[in-house]
């Protein structure tokens, strides 16, 4: 069996780069307004936190290597590990994740690979059970 080329990569099929630049700004506006997981985004690091999911899950789907370039291997649950991620922040998280999946309009393939991915990837990222702690949230 052979690779298949490189226009197959779900990066090509929506849109590139300008496509997911699309998806994760449209899923901060909705983050921005969530009393629970705003707080795990420091205000002056908001556009690092836009670029590096962009910039991976670019990477992840077929393109530009530039998260790998620039951070080394993503590591996930290592970075996400000081935050509190209980299924509650999974859910807040893939329902703003939802709702900019939706604005693109893709595919229903093209959609189903991606949200598969992001349900799952979400769903590695819990952490624990335990309700909020009422200090605010670690920044990292």
């Amino acid at each position: 069996m052979t690779d298949l080329p490189n226009s197959s990569a779900l990066f090509d099929r929506i849109g590139g780069s300008a496509t997911f630049d699309a998806l994760v700004r449209k899923f901060y506006e909705g983050i921005r307004e969530d009393d629970r997981l705003r707080p795990m985004y420091p205000e002056d690091d908001l556009e690092g936190a836009i670029w590096r999911l962009s910039a991976f899950l670019q990477q992840y789907f077929g393109g530009p290597t530039d998260y790998s370039d620039q951070r080394g291997h993503p590591r996930l649950r290592m970075r996400h590990a000081a935050f509190h991620v209980n299924p509650d922040a999974k859910e807040r998280w893939l329902a703003h994740m939802r709702r900019a999946v939706d604005s693109l309009q893709l595919s229903p393939m093209d959609e189903g690979e991606l949200w598969d991915y992001l349900e799952r990837a979400a769903l590695s990222m819990v952490n624990t059970f335990e309700d909020y702690p009422s200090s605010s949230s670690p920044k990292v």
